[in-house]
């Protein structure tokens, strides 16, 4: 429905002050809905159309009954797109609108300037529209069943992609062999003594057979896949032997798991930057006396953190303003590092007023990982009161294990390292040379979950219609888990990382 012409004024207020202050955004276009619309809408990944599977329902539903029982209570969607689209929910307060609209503007910001959404899909509405089309073509011809059954097989691997690889040329040129050669002096030929009798020993016809021979064995013995490949999806396009509208599904998937790749990848950054500016619009801008408590209480629930769990909006809305106060002040840099006095480190105040240039630096060069690793410093979580915690299985409570700087920061960058999930690749497509495919798990300390695996695995299955095969370290050993369609099988094997 059109906006109510309040708020539709009170928008038009906010944009206008998002842009003074450097947000800078694609057109944004607002409606309101109610909850049951804005719920199938979240059910469907923010989308208002997809294809059809029952993991959409099961979605929808979990969300409904978490709505009804007062769970939980979706206040905005946006879709990375151009024009935007954002969702408000009817029936909220006025200051919850305000608070949406301004939240919704800081996150079209960033989906236009990171780095990360540069590769992203500008017309992703009508290009999730055209896959719920196709798909639909393939439930009339094939059967719901038939299909719903191997999108399903699709969606279980659709992490199995190569995340940097729009900004990586992971296939180069093929470089030349310095042992090649057109010449047929490199051919196997049959001896002669007298340079004149070369054409009758070594005629033509014999010359092209080993020609093609040579051909023929380099080509067999050369690796398949020539390099491990990460994205494993992309190998099952090119070389599973998939029906043609298999094969289109596979690719609808996979495309829009890299469409998502991004927002995984910059979760912190995001919503972190969203919060960012909507807070400073709302109480510098937008607030009047009357709405200060009810914003408040709105935005303590954004960044409350719930026991056991990282929240990003807090974590990302205090790095954004550490940042911003670090470069003003001028705590960066080699003065600022080695300075040993902490009473002069704690006073230090260079003046520069560089916070505002930094950050939007920031935002446009960074992901989660790089924003940790480059950022988040000792002082941060001294201040913050970061830990580490973990499981005591002698106490069987989780309990905190370090208050280490060094070990807040790893474990924080290896949860969110490909979306804290095992690296799998393509090691071999002809494993043992009987058609068979070989993934190796990249071995990090963290073993792999072995009934997950074995699903993946017989899923895999499904698409290559031969046995599929993963090596991994296990108890410290290296494991082969084979599926053949019929049954696990799992033995020991030489784990050599790659």
């Amino acid at each position: 429905m059109d906006l109510p012409t309040s708020l539709w004024q009170t928008k038009e207020i906010i944009e206008a002050h998002a842009r003074n202050f450097g947000l800078d955004f694609f057109e944004t276009i607002f409606e309101v809905v109610d909850y049951k619309s804005i719920n199938e809408i979240a059910a469907y990944g923010g989308f208002p159309t997809r294809y059809n599977h029952w993991r959409f329902g099961m979605e929808y539903e979990q969300l409904s009954k978490s709505y009804e029982f007062g769970l939980t209570k979706i206040y905005e969607m946006v879709i990375n797109n151009d024009p935007a689209y954002a969702y408000l929910l009817e029936g909220n307060h006025l200051v919850d609108q305000k608070t949406v609209i301004a939240h919704v503007y800081a996150h079209v910001d960033f989906f236009k300037n990171n780095l990360y959404f540069s590769k992203t899909h500008r017309r992703m509405i009508d290009e999730m529209a055209n896959h719920a089309t196709r798909v639909r073509r393939y439930i009339d011809r094939w059967g719901l069943d038939l299909v719903e059954d191997f999108i399903e097989t699709c969606l279980s691997i659709d992490n199995l992609i190569d995340i940097h690889s729009p900004f990586i040329n992971r296939r180069p040129a093929q470089e030349r062999d310095p042992e090649a050669s057109n010449s047929d002096f490199t051919l196997p030929r049959l001896p002669t003594s007298r340079e004149y009798m070369e054409n009758y020993i070594n005629p033509r016809e014999y010359m092209e057979e080993q020609r093609r021979r040579v051909a023929a064995e380099k080509e067999k013995a050369k690796a398949f896949p020539e390099r491990p490949e990460k994205d494993v999806m992309l190998f099952l396009l090119e070389n599973a032997p998939l029906e043609r509208w298999e094969a289109d599904i596979l690719a609808a998937i996979r495309e829009e798991a890299y469409y998502y790749a991004p927002q995984g990848q910059t979760k912190i950054m995001n919503e972190g930057w969203a919060t960012y500016w909507h807070s400073r619009i709302m109480t510098e801008k937008v607030l009047d006396a009357s709405e200060i408590i009810d914003y408040a209480d709105a935005y303590a629930g954004v960044v409350a953190t719930a026991k056991g769990q990282l929240n990003p909006y807090k974590l990302g809305v205090e790095l954004w303003r550490d940042i911003e106060h670090r470069w003003n002040t001028g705590r960066f840099g080699p003065d600022y590092e080695t300075c040993e006095d902490m009473q002069q480190k704690a006073n230090w105040n260079r003046d520069l007023g560089l916070g505002q240039e930094k950050i939007f630096e920031v935002r446009k060069l960074h992901n989660d990982v790089t924003f940790i690793d480059e950022f988040l410093n000792e002082d941060f979580c001294r201040r913050h009161k970061l830990f580490v915690f973990g499981y005591n299985n002698q106490s069987k409570n989780y309990e905190i294990q370090s208050r280490e700087f060094k070990a807040i920061k790893e474990q924080l960058l290896f949860s969110l390292t490909n979306f804290g999930q095992p690296l799998i690749y393509v090691k071999d497509g002809n494993f043992q040379n009987r058609g068979e495919l070989l993934l190796h798990h990249k071995f990090e300390g963290i073993e792999l979950k072995i009934d997950y695996a074995r699903d993946v695995l017989a899923n895999l299955q499904k698409i290559w219609r031969r046995p599929v095969n993963l090596e991994t370290m296990h108890n410290g050993k290296g494991r082969l888990f084979s599926f053949d369609g019929q049954d696990h099988h799992d033995k020991s094997c030489t784990y050599e990382a790659i």
